[in-house]
This record gives C-alpha cells, structure tokens and sequence, in this order.
C-alpha cells in the first residue's frame, strides 16, 4: 500500500497515527502483534525517495488510488485530474468525501466511469460502516468491485445515491438540527437535552456531546453543505448558536470549549432530570430523524435496509430509525410531525410522503 500526500510531515504523522491506532488494537485484543506488524510493513511511503512530492508516477500500478483530502471541489478535482494521467486504463479511483457531489468530482476525468466515492467514517479503524457512493456515470462492474473488496477487509458497506450528505451525513442532520432548534426555543438546555437522547433514548451521546466531539467546525460545514446541496430546504437549515460558536473559534473538545467547557477544572452542567420533558425532547427529535429516514427511501437514497444498517453502524444509533419506526407505529410518528406542523406552521416539520401513504395504508418498512 502506498500512503501519499504532498507534505511529508503530514504522512510522518500519519504513520504514527497508524502505529499508535494498531497498537490500540492489540492491547485490546483486536489484532495480534505480528498482524499489526504486517499491516505496518505493507505500507510505504510515497514519493519519499525524491525531492518533488507532487509526483504521482509511483501510483502507476495501483488498480484503486482512495483520496482523503480537504472538503474542496477544486482541490479533488485537481487531484483527481493528475491521478488519472498516471494511473493504467483499469484502475479506480475512489474518494472518501462526505459532502461532495462524487459526480462534480469526477467531472474532471477523461473516464468519470471509474470514479466512486468511498466514505469511511471516523474512527475507520473503528467503526465498520463504509458508503458507496457510484456518481452519475459510475459502471455497475466498478460498483460492485469496490463494495466487494472493502467487505474483504471486514468492513460493512452500502449503497447510497450521490445526493447531498449520502445516507448517514443527510438523515443525522435532525439529531443535531432539532436539538439546536428545542435549545434556542428555551425549551432545554444543552445538558438536559444530552440526557434525554442518551438515558431515555438509548443514544451513546447526546446531540451537542457528539458535536463537540466531531468537531463543531466539521458538523456545521457537513449542516451548510446539505442545506446548500437541497436548494436550502428548511430541514437543514443551519443555526445562529452553531454558527457564534464556530465564528469565535469554540469548536468542541479539540479547543477546549464548545457548548461545553472542557477546561482544566470546569464543573459540568446538571441536566434537568424531568422524565415528562425527556420524553418530550426525544418524541419531537426522533419523530424527525425517523421522517428523515424515510425520505431517504422515498426518493430513492436507500433502500429500507442500508438506510436504517448505515445509521446503526456509520454512527451507532441504538436501533434502525425505519425499525424504530415500525415500534412505535408510523401512524404514531406521523402524528408528532402533524402536530408539530400545525404548532410551527413550518414546512420544516412536512412529513414524508412515504409516512402519510404507509399510515393510511396501515403499511410497516419491514412487515409489508
């Protein structure tokens, strides 16, 4: 395996990251220390035995380059432009983009058949789910290729439809859209709103825990390029408390401060452990996420199955939001996003299509 990229401080780095992560596993028991030895001796440097890093001749025999660079369109296309001239006719190029349209991507290719996107989530060496994300012109061969060789790894894939956000980026925007939106109400505070999603609703964290953790940079960026990618639908609309954090440079754990504190000897916030409340703030964030989902079906993202697989190992979500769904009773989901409509006379709060035709149809995702 050859590990590219035009700082070589930036590939030491990696390196380190890599051994640091494969010792992890062997601590844990994941790997045994001479299959962590034979990762590491499998990976060599590109373009470390020359002065001019931006050479990609040494890529020539690769049959699939991945490409994990900054969230710019120019910056993948013009990568993408050069790995194409020094790659053989049959290789693959795959890019591990979360928000990018892998089409616009691959419009910068003499042959944008053979690009596809390949979306870890982070940590990959974690997390098991893998995105395929064939553009408009991607062969069906390619397809099937790359999601065969990435579950050779033990990895679990599904196939998502190049729109906005794929699956997961696109039907988790509510977890995070919906709290912000219950928080700038006054309804809850960041604290009781975590408790909530993750004591009553089985969440491993809560909205704002998460952000703060991903990153408050990353998830707003991920927020704007899906509401920008939908032609600024009101689901996805950004909000004012995300955006004053980012523009004062609070971006979660890595700075030290995002909607939480988390300097040396700051006390954390109580939540309010009001049961009634919790119910409330999860009903109206879950009855979201689960009309999410079923747009993603409706129009075609997903289909029922890698919709709800996606969301419980791409992002660890306690069940499928579709199964989840059939528990409560879409006629029951349905009438939380009817009221909240009513309530807000938003569009934001529409329901999909798909709820109104399976309620009145007395139809479950997975029983018929």
């Amino acid at each position: 395996m050859l590990l590219y990229d035009t700082s070589p401080s930036a590939i030491d780095w990696a390196i380190t990251s890599i051994e640091k992560n494969l010792a992890r596993s062997v601590e844990k028991g994941r790997l045994t220390a001479g299959q962590a030895t034979d990762i590491q001796d499998r990976i060599t440097r590109a373009g470390a035995d020359t002065a001019d890093v931006t050479r990609l001749d040494e890529f020539r025999g690769c049959t699939l380059v991945l490409e994990a660079a900054v969230e710019e369109l120019d910056v993948k296309r013009d990568i993408f432009s050069r790995l194409e001239k020094a790659l053989g006719d049959d290789a693959v190029l795959g890019t591990n983009t979360s928000s990018l349209s892998v089409t616009a991507i691959a419009r910068s290719c003499k042959h944008p058949e053979r690009v596809i996107g390949v979306h870890f989530f982070n940590p990959p060496t974690i997390l098991p789910l893998v995105e395929i994300v064939p553009g408009l012109v991607t062969t069906d061969g390619v397809t099937q290729a790359v999601s065969s060789l990435i579950r050779s790894w033990g990895k679990t894939t599904v196939v998502a439809s190049d729109t906005p956000g794929f699956i997961v980026n696109r039907v988790a925007r509510p977890f995070y859209g919906e709290a912000l939106r219950i928080y700038e109400e006054g309804i809850a505070d960041f604290a009781t709103i975590d408790w909530a999603m993750r004591e009553l609703g089985g969440f491993r964290m809560g909205p704002f825990e998460l952000m703060d953790f991903i990153g408050i940079d990353i998830n707003f960026a991920a927020t704007r390029a899906v509401f920008e990618g939908t032609y600024f639908d009101p689901r996805y609309k950004p909000f004012l408390t995300q955006q004053r954090l980012f523009e004062a440079g609070f971006l979660g754990r890595k700075s030290g401060r995002g909607y939480y504190d988390y300097s040396s000897g700051a006390v954390a916030p109580e939540p309010k452990r009001d049961d009634a409340l919790g119910r409330r703030i999860l009903d109206r964030i879950l009855a979201m996420l689960i009309n999410e989902a079923a747009d993603a079906v409706l129009f075609n993202i997903a289909s029922v199955e890698d919709v709800d697989l996606a969301m419980v190992e791409g992002v660890n979500y306690p069940r499928g939001l579709l199964q989840w769904a059939d528990a409560l009773g879409v006629a029951t989901v349905l009438s939380r996003l009817e009221e909240l409509q009513k309530e807000y006379g938003e569009d934001r709060y529409r329901p999909s299509a798909l709820l109104r035709r399976m309620a009145a149809h007395g139809k479950t995702f997975y029983g018929g």
